[in-house]
């Protein structure tokens, strides 16, 4: 494996926390979902949003697209939306000698940046419309297969409330979201600085401060952080232990989950630990990073039984109490030496 220069991860951090100033300027608080949805892109993940309208969840997307030198489009997810609507369509038009010909007109989905909008309203078709362009960065018409631009990146909502009239995501497309970031209400000072910020005179721009090529290259450093082979496997034993009827499940998992996390569950996990430790400033990934990485990844893929559901355990507080009883190697070490260590 390839030696991450400590340049190279200087110049990560940097280009990281330009970005993360940029989106910010727009909004008013919410750093931690900003942070997220940064590392998921980082990563070159797609990321899940979720929480009530109004929060700045479009807001955030379209500061995003600006402050990155990439094409932005959005599609609102409607029950009539199709398929086609998505990809794009085979339409009849007349070359240069006059003569009708087929010619495939793109999609929305042709971009870079594509905000899908209240997902969970479109039909399970139009939906699945989107597996194969997030998971191969490509849609296949009439039996062509057709690249999408790099980067590649998508970003959905949907509401955690109005669930009348909607089409839950299928765990398979759940999957292929990296992350799931769940946007909370913003505080009484956070609210006093939207209002500001919106009802003014002024409304701030989005500098643009980062091209394609530059976030191509960023990706490329976070798979070069080094990942020794005992922090390895305690990512990995965090997300076998999720599954309940494994060998390596835990109580936890046996007590509230029907199913655990996929094998994209702990890439995901890796590959956000990868991120978070060039954040530290760091060319290694360290427990705690695991740790970090743990909730957006795995709380949309993991599946709850009905004792869960019934008692109301939300996936956080699950992963919680599962995080808890997987110990790290160095906590396993000290403890074996009559050491006590918490976390």
């Amino acid at each position: 494996m390839t030696i991450l220069d400590e340049s190279k991860a200087a110049w990560f951090l940097q280009g990281f926390e330009r970005l993360q100033t940029a989106v910010g300027g727009m909004m008013v608080g919410q750093e931690g979902v900003i942070r997220d949805v940064l590392i998921a892109l980082c990563a070159n993940g797609h990321v899940l949003l979720e929480g009530v309208p109004g929060l700045g969840k479009t807001l955030l997307v379209r500061s995003l697209s600006d402050a990155l030198e990439l094409k932005f489009t959005r599609v609102q997810f409607t029950p009539d939306l199709m398929p086609a609507d998505i990809i794009g369509t085979h339409i009849i038009t007349e070359d240069d000698a006059g003569k009708r010909v087929m010619r495939f007109q793109d999609g929305p989905v042709f971009t870079q940046i594509l905000l899908a909008d209240e997902i969970n309203r479109a039909t399970p078709k139009t939906q699945s419309a989107l597996l194969e362009a997030m998971a191969e960065r490509s849609v296949t018409t009439a039996g062509t297969p057709r690249m999408l631009p790099r980067p590649f990146f998508v970003l959905a909502t949907q509401n955690p409330l109005e669930m009348e009239g909607t089409y839950p995501l299928p765990e398979a497309q759940l999957d292929r979201f990296f992350s799931k970031v769940t946007v909370p209400f913003p505080t009484l000072a956070e609210l006093g600085g939207i209002i500001d910020r919106t009802t003014g005179v002024e409304t701030p721009d989005v500098p643009r401060v980062m091209g394609g090529d530059e976030l191509l290259e960023m990706q490329t450093v976070v798979r070069q952080v080094y990942l020794a082979e005992p922090v390895k496997r305690y990512a990995l034993r965090v997300v076998l232990g999720s599954h309940p009827e494994g060998p390596h499940g835990t109580a936890t998992a046996r007590s509230w989950l029907r199913y655990g996390a996929s094998p994209r569950g702990a890439q995901a996990v890796v590959l956000g630990a990868r991120v978070r430790a060039l954040l530290a400033g760091r060319t290694n990934v360290s427990f705690e990073d695991v740790r970090g990485a743990v909730k957006p990844a795995l709380r949309h893929r993991i599946i709850r039984n009905f004792e869960a559901e019934g008692e109301g355990k939300e996936p956080d507080q699950i992963i919680d109490e599962l995080l808890a009883e997987v110990p790290d190697e160095g906590a396993v070490v000290a403890s074996s030496a009559g050491v006590t260590v918490h976390g």
